[in-house]
C-alpha cells in the first residue's frame, strides 16, 4: 500500500527511502533500484502488430462474400477471375491499412509530456540524468520552467510555485512548502508534494522522489482510463448494419436466381453457377470499404491542415454528428494571455486597449490616449505594479511576446509598457514574496532619497491595511470588475524611515496609501466567439465546463454568447444530484463552474443519456476518463498531457475552440460526401445486378463476365467515386441541425434514388445489349465491350448528378469548383480506351476494339441518364420545399 508521504516529516521520508539529503543516492544504488523497479515511464498500451492490423482490414462481411466467390471460381477452373477477385480484395485491405497508419503517425510529432532530463544529486554531486532513469530516493532540484519528472516530497522550497492544472484542473499555480499535512489531505491541497507532469512556474526547490512511472498520480489515473468502455461510432454502427443487410439480400437473391435459372430456364449447372457468382459480384459494392477509408483519410488530412489531428478514421465522420461541444475556458475559449483592461484610481477610470502580452495599446480616457504623468495616481500605480513584480517580459525566437513567471504579473508589465512613457522599475532592497495565505507582495525601494514600501495584492487585503475614507467606493468598483469576469489587483505604498533595511508583515499592517486597482481578464478568442455563434446556427450546443469561479465563468460565458441565462451549476451542486436530476440539469445549464474530473465524466454521461453526441475538451490527466467517455474526446496539443492525448480521438495543435468547430464542419462535409458517394456507387452495383437478374429471368446470354463486372466496380471506385470526396461543403449544410446518429445510412429517398438509377442505367444497358445482339452481326467479345463501356459511361454522366444531392448540377458558380471531378473523368476515359483497344487487356478481359460510331450508344445513354435524373431531382426538390 502506498504511503501518505505528505503526512510524514521529511526526516522520516528520507529515513524510509534510505537516502542522505547531502549526498543523494550513489550511482550503484540508483542503478540497482532502476533494475528492481523499472524505468520512470508511463506504460504504453500494447501496440497491435502490423500483421494483425492488416488482417483486420478483411473483417468485413462484403469481403467475405468476395473471398467465397474467389474460391468457387478457382474450383471451377476460372483462374483469371479468381486472380482478379483476390487482387481486388488485397487492394482494399492495403488501402485501408496504409490510411490508418498515416492517421496514427500524424499524432506522433506532438506527443510531449514528461520531462526529458532531471537534475539530481548522485554521490554528493549534481548531475543531469534522463528522467526515465530517475528512481525512488533520488534528490531532485527544481527551477522555473522545469517539468516535474516524478512524484516528489518537497524538502526545501523558496517561493516555489507549481502549475498543477494537468493533474487537478486548477488554473492558478500552487505555492509549495515543506510542512507536514494531516492524513486524508486531498490531492489539490498537498502543498508539500510535487507531481509528475506538472511544471514549475516560479521559485526554486528540492524534492525527494517517492514514486515513479505507473506508481505516480498520473500513472494511477492512466490505469483507471482502461475502465471506461469504448464507444462505437455512428458510422461503424451504420456501415456494419448496412454490410450485413446487403450480404443477406445478395445471398438470398443469388439462391433464388440459381433455383429459377436451373429449373425454369434450364441453364447448365456450371454456367449458371458462374452467372450467379457474377450476380453476387455485381451486387456487392466491394469498392465501398476502400472508398469509405479514403474519404475519411482525406478528411483526416484536411483537418490536420486546420490544426486538428484525428487519431482514428471513423472519428472524422462522428465529428459531423456532434450535437454538443463541452469546452474548457482557459486557452480554448480564451487566449490564455492575461490582459489588463481597466485602471481605476480615486480621480478617474481608464480603459486599456490591446490584448495579450505584446505591449501594443494605450491607456485611454473617453476613448482618447492619456499622458499618465498628468493623471493623478496613474503613474504611481504603474510604478508600483512594475516594481512589485517577479515576472519578465521578452520576445521568443519567433518574435512573439512571452512572459517568464506568473501570467498575472506579466500582464502588469505589459500595462506599464503601454503608458508610452518610461515607467521606472525600482531596485528592490527587500521583499515580502507573495503568498496565498496573506494575498499580497511587498517590496522596499528608495525613491528620491526616501524609503518606501510598494504593495500589490488582493483588494480586500490592501483595503484592510489602509486608512482610506471611502471603502464602500472601492468595494463597489471591485465588485463591478469581478461581475465582468475580471480578476482585480490592488496597489498601494507606504513611506518608511530612511534607515529601514528590510521589511516584514508588521511594516505593512497599517497606514498604507491605497492607489487604485487594475482589472485583468483572460480575453476571449474573437474567432471562438464567431465559432460559438456558428455552432448555434448549426444546432450545436456549447457548454463551458471550467474550474474557475462561478461569477467569472458566467461573465465570460455571457460575453462569448454561450449563454443568456443568469445561472450556472457548480461542481458541489453536481455532486448532490442523482443521475436522473443531472440528466435534466445538463439541458438547463450552459455553464458549469468549479468542476472536478468526476464532474466532467458525469456531465458527459448525462449528455449521452439524453442522446447527445458529445465532444469534450481537456488537457490534464484528470480529464482523461471524460475524454475517453465522450463520443469525441478533444485533447490540447500545446498544454495537453500525453495521457489526455492518448484518451482522445482528436488533438488540437493550437488549443483553439475555433479549430473544433472547423473540424465539426469538416466532419459534416465528410459525411455528406460519403453519402453522395454511396448514392453514386450503389447504382453501379444495382444496374449490374439488374442486368444479370433480367438476363436470367428472360433466359438471355450473360451480357458481362464476373471479371468484367469487377473491372467496372473497381475502375469506377478508384476514379469517379473518389472525386466526390473533394466536393466543397454545401452552403446550407451548417444551417441544419446535427443529424440523428441513429438514422439509417440510406434514407427512403436514397433507396428510391438507388433503385431508380439502377433501373435506368441497367435497363438502358440491357436494351443496348439486346438491340446489338439481335442484329446477329457482332461476336460475343464485341457485345461484352459495348455493354461494358455503356454501363461505365452512364456512370460517368451520373457522377455529375451526384455532386449535388438534390440541387441543380450545372450551377455556374460551383460546376468547376471541384477539379478532381474532371481529372478522374479523364483517367476513367483513358482506362476504358485501354481495356477496349490494348491487345493484352482484350485477352485478359475478353474484350475487342470498337468502331468509332458505336461509341454513340454509351454517350447517348449517359446524356439520357443525366437529363432524367436532373428532372427527378427538380421534382423532389419542389416536393420537399412545400
Amino acid at each position: 500500500m502506498a504511503k501518505n508521504w505528505y503526512a510524514l516529516k521529511i526526516e522520516g521520508v528520507l529515513e524510509e527511502l534510505k537516502v542522505e539529503p547531502t549526498k543523494g543516492l550513489s550511482k550503484e544504488e540508483a542503478h540497482k533500484r532502476l533494475e528492481e523497479n523499472g524505468r520512470n515511464e508511463l506504460p504504453e498500451g500494447e501496440k497491435e502488430p502490423a500483421f494483425i492490423k492488416f488482417l483486420k482490414q478483411f473483417n468485413e462481411v462484403l469481403i467475405y462474400v468476395l473471398i467465397v466467390a474467389a474460391i468457387i471460381t478457382g474450383l471451377l477452373g476460372h483462374y483469371i477471375d479468381t486472380i482478379v477477385i483476390v487482387l481486388v480484395v488485397l487492394i482494399i485491405a492495403i488501402v485501408g491499412f496504409i490510411q490508418e497508419n498515416r492517421a496514427e503517425k500524424a499524432l506522433e510529432g506532438i506527443k510531449n509530456m514528461l520531462s526529458l532530463e532531471a537534475t539530481v544529486l548522485r554521490g554528493g554531486k549534481k548531475v543531469d540524468v534522463d528522467s526515465a532513469e530517475l528512481v525512488v530516493g533520488d534528490i531532485v532540484y527544481l527551477n522555473p520552467g522545469d517539468k516535474i519528472p516524478a512524484d516528489l516530497r518537497i524538502i526545501k522550497a523558496e517561493n516555489l510555485t507549481i502549475e498543477e492544472a494537468a493533474l487537478t484542473g486548477e488554473s492558478t499555480s500552487v505555492e509549495k512548502k515543506n510542512e507536514v499535512l494531516d492524513e486524508g489531505t486531498v490531492l489539490g491541497d498537498q502543498i508539500n508534494m510535487a507531481f509528475s507532469g506538472t511544471a514549475v512556474t516560479s521559485g526554486t526547490g528540492i524534492g525527494v522522489t517517492v514514486a515513479t512511472g505507473e506508481d505516480t498520480e498520473i500513472g494511477k489515473i492512466n490505469k483507471s482510463i482502461s475502465e471506461v468502455e469504448e464507444l462505437e461510432t455512428p458510422l461503424i454502427r451504420q456501415t456494419s448494419k448496412f454490410g450485413k443487410t446487403v450480404t443477406i439480400v445478395i445471398l438470398i437473391l443469388a439462391v433464388l436466381m440459381y433455383i429459377f435459372g436451373y429449373f425454369l430456364r434450364e441453364y447448365a449447372a456450371g454456367d449458371l453457377l458462374l452467372s450467379v457468382i457474377g450476380l453476387a459480384v455485381a451486387a456487392i459494392p466491394e469498392g465501398l470499404p476502400a472508398i469509405v477509408t479514403i474519404i475519411l483519410a482525406i478528411g483526416v488530412r484536411a483537418m490536420a491542415d486546420q490544426n486538428a489531428i484525428v487519431r482514428n478514421l471513423p472519428s472524422v465522420e462522428t465529428l459531423g454528428a456532434v450535437s454538443v461541444i463541452c469546452s474548457d475556458k482557459t486557452g480554448t475559449l480564451t487566449k490564455n494571455e492575461m490582459t489588463s483592461t481597466d485602471v481605476i484610481v480615486e480621480k478617474g477610470t481608464y480603459e486599456v486597449s490591446g490584448r495579450g502580452y505584446a505591449p501594443e495599446g494605450e491607456i485611454l480616457s473617453d476613448d482618447k490616449a492619456v499622458d499618465v504623468t498628468e493623471q493623478e495616481g496613474v503613474a504611481e500605480l504603474l510604478t508600483v505594479v512594475k516594481t512589485c513584480n517577479d515576472a519578465a517580459l521578452d520576445k521568443d525566437d519567433d518574435g512573439h511576446w512571452i512572459i517568464n513567471g506568473e501570467p498575472t504579473e506579466g500582464c502588469l508589465l505589459t500595462l506599464a509598457e503601454k503608458a508610452k512613457v518610461d515607467i521606472e522599475r525600482k531596485e528592490v532592497l527587500s521583499k515580502i514574496p507573495f503568498d496565498s495565505s496573506y494575498k499580497y507582495m511587498a517590496t522596499l525601494v528608495e525613491e528620491n532619497g526616501e524609503k518606501m514600501i510598494y504593495i500589490k495584492g488582493a483588494p480586500d487585503r490592501l483595503l484592510s491595511m489602509s486608512t482610506i475614507d471611502q471603502p464602500d467606493f472601492w468595494q463597489e468598483k471591485v465588485k463591478g470588475l469581478a461581475n465582468e469576469g475580471k480578476r482585480v489587483i490592488a496597489a498601494g505604498y507606504k513611506k518608511v524611515s530612511a534607515n529601514t533595511e528590510s521589511i516584514d508583515h508588521e511594516d505593512v499592517k497599517e497606514d498604507v496609501v491605497f492607489l487604485g486597482v487594475v482589472g485583468i481578464i483572460d480575453p476571449p478568442r474573437e474567432e471562438a466567439i464567431t465559432a460559438i455563434k456558428e455552432c448555434k446556427r448549426a444546432g450545436i450546443g456549447v457548454k463551458m465546463i471550467t474550474g474557475d469561479h462561478k461569477d467569472t465563468a458566467l461573465a465570460i460565458g455571457k460575453d462569448m454568447g454561450i449563454t443568456d441565462r443568469d445561472s450556472a451549476l457548480e461542481g458541489r451542486e453536481i455532486d448532490q444530484l442523482s443521475d436522473e436530476e443531472l440528466a435534466e440539469a445538463v439541458q438547463k445549464y450552459d455553464i458549469f463552474a468549479r468542476t472536478s474530473p468526476e464532474n466532467k465524466l458525469k456531465l458527459v454521461q448525462a449528455l449521452q443519456k439524453n442522446d447527445f453526441i458529445c465532444s469534450m475538451t481537456g488537457d490534464g490527466v484528470n480529464d482523461a476518463p471524460a475524454l475517453k467517455q465522450a463520443d469525441i474526446g478533444v485533447a490540447m496539443g500545446i498544454k495537453g498531457t500525453e495521457v489526455a492525448k492518448e484518451s482522445s480521438e482528436m488533438v488540437l495543435v493550437d488549443d483553439n475552440f475555433n479549430t473544433i468547430f472547423n473540424a465539426v464542419k469538416e466532419g459534416r462535409k465528410v459525411y455528406d460526401n460519403l453519402k453522395k458517394t454511396i448514392l453514386f456507387i450503389l447504382p453501379t452495383n444495382g444496374a449490374q445486378a439488374f442486368v444479370f437478374i433480367a438476363s436470367i429471368l428472360l433466359g438471355l446470354a450473360m451480357p458481362l463476365t464476373p471479371v468484367q463486372i469487377l473491372w467496372v466496380n473497381m475502375v469506377v471506385a478508384v476514379t469517379l467515386s473518389l472525386a466526390i470526396a473533394f466536393e466543397r461543403l454545401e452552403k446550407e449544410t451548417m444551417d441544419k441541425p446535427p443529424r440523428n446518429p441513429n438514422a439509417r445510412l440510406l434514407s427512403n429517398y436514397y433507396i428510391f434514388r438507388i433503385l431508380f438509377v439502377s433501373l435506368l442505367i441497367g435497363g438502358g444497358t440491357l436494351l443496348v445489349n439486346m438491340n446489338m445482339a439481335g442484329t446477329g452481326t457482332y461476336n460475343q467479345e464485341y457485345l461484352f465491350t459495348i455493354t461494358l463501356n455503356t454501363i461505365v459511361i452512364a456512370q460517368l454522366f451520373y457522377l455529375f448528378n451526384c455532386r449535388k444531392e438534390t440541387g441543380f448540377a450545372l450551377r455556374k458558380d460551383e460546376f468547376f469548383s471541384n477539379k478532381a471531378v474532371f481529372k478522374v473523368s479523364g483517367i476513367l476515359i483513358l482506362l476504358q480506351l485501354a481495356i477496349t483497344y490494348l491487345p493484352f487487356m482484350n485477352n485478359i478481359f475478353d474484350t475487342s476494339p470498337l468502331l468509332i460510331n458505336d461509341w454513340l450508344y454509351p454517350i447517348l445513354l449517359g446524356i439520357t441518364v443525366f437529363i432524367v435524373v436532373e428532372i427527378e431531382k427538380t421534382i423532389t426538390r419542389k416536393i420537399t420545399e412545400q
